[in-house]
């Protein structure tokens, strides 16, 4: 069975810095399980057909606007019958002016009123960032996850293959460690897939021969993060010699993680290459093909543009 994640309204409340103006009494123990937030203007206009009173409601100035120009009655029916829905929470918007209809309607259905002075659109995708992020599908990975050149690397491969030893000297570099030996991975959006660490063994990373160690304290606070997109999935393995690696690039390999289909590289290791080197070139190489240039591919167009002159040339001369 799918595990279902959930926000609390409470955590919500303190992040988004906003006004109680009416707490329900099971304001602590609400839970938001939509990362959608709904404007109800045709509610209010009492059109509910595939209403969804799981979101958030959010009453903007057009909204409010509306309301204020309607008798105190109508206004009254108008609120009952969304508060009624049982919806997690109503924010005011722009630090509107709160009626006694709402507050009555809020009270009679213990509903939640909040007040923020900050513009919809502001709130709105700030809500949308904050809930769709901690109840997103997710799924804990073995491997290490870095920041190199802003590119999250998710490192995977068998265990005492290097990992950890490759992000340590990463991190001498000047790149960021996101998370050793476990990484949970979130897909907070249709193609996005974001990795963090177990808050128990976040900034640590285990070494054999060491123990654990706190990179906080060592390298310091700009050589970790908390969280970071993932861009490429690097595989690591012990080099064999009767493996077939890839030698141009051309071909693109993915790997399916939640969904979501992300690059995969396989890199050999044996003594005397420089895994962290090899690892911050597959990093600017991939930020050279998000910017839409492929190395691979432009070589391959120069070889077959050198073998058809050189058959034009032949052709000629005959």
């Amino acid at each position: 069975m799918e595990t279902v994640y959930s926000y609390k309204l409470s955590k919500l409340t303190e992040e988004l810095q906003a006004e109680v103006v009416y707490r329900s009494s099971d304001f602590d123990d609400v839970l938001i399980y939509s990362g959608d937030v709904h404007r109800p203007g045709l509610q209010l206009a009492d059109f509910y057909e595939h209403f969804e009173p799981t979101r958030i409601q959010l009453i903007g100035q057009m909204e409010s606007s509306y309301m204020e120009g309607l008798p105190r009655d109508e206004r009254l029916r108008k609120w009952e019958t969304l508060m009624k829905h049982k919806i997690p929470a109503l924010i005011m918007c722009h630090g509107s002016d709160i009626t006694g209809a709402l507050l009555e309607s809020a009270e009679k259905h213990d509903i939640t009123v909040l007040n923020s002075s900050a513009h919809t659109t502001d709130i709105m995708s700030k809500i949308i960032r904050l809930v769709k992020r901690e109840i997103a599908p997710r799924v804990t990975r073995h491997g290490v996850l870095v920041e190199v050149y802003g590119v999250g690397l998710l490192l995977i491969g068998e265990s005492g293959v290097g990992k950890s030893e490759t992000a340590i000297e990463l991190l001498k570099r000047g790149h960021r460690l996101i998370a050793d030996d476990a990484v949970e991975i979130k897909a907070i959006d249709v193609n996005v897939i974001q990795g963090t660490a177990p808050e128990l063994i976040r900034h640590y990373v285990e070494l054999r021969g060491l123990g654990v160690i706190d990179v906080r304290q060592i390298f310091g606070s700009g050589a970790v993060k908390d969280y970071q997109n993932i861009h490429l999935v690097c595989n690591i393995e012990l080099w064999r010699n009767d493996a077939n690696y890839d030698r141009l690039g051309i071909t693109e390999n993915t790997v399916e993680i939640l969904g979501v289909k992300l690059p995969t590289v396989t890199i050999p290791v044996k003594p005397g290459r420089n895994l962290a080197v090899i690892l911050e070139v597959a990093a600017m190489n991939q930020r050279q093909k998000f910017m839409g240039y492929h190395a691979a591919l432009e070589f391959s167009k120069q070889i077959d543009k050198h073998l058809d002159e050189k058959i034009s040339d032949y052709q000629s001369s005959t």
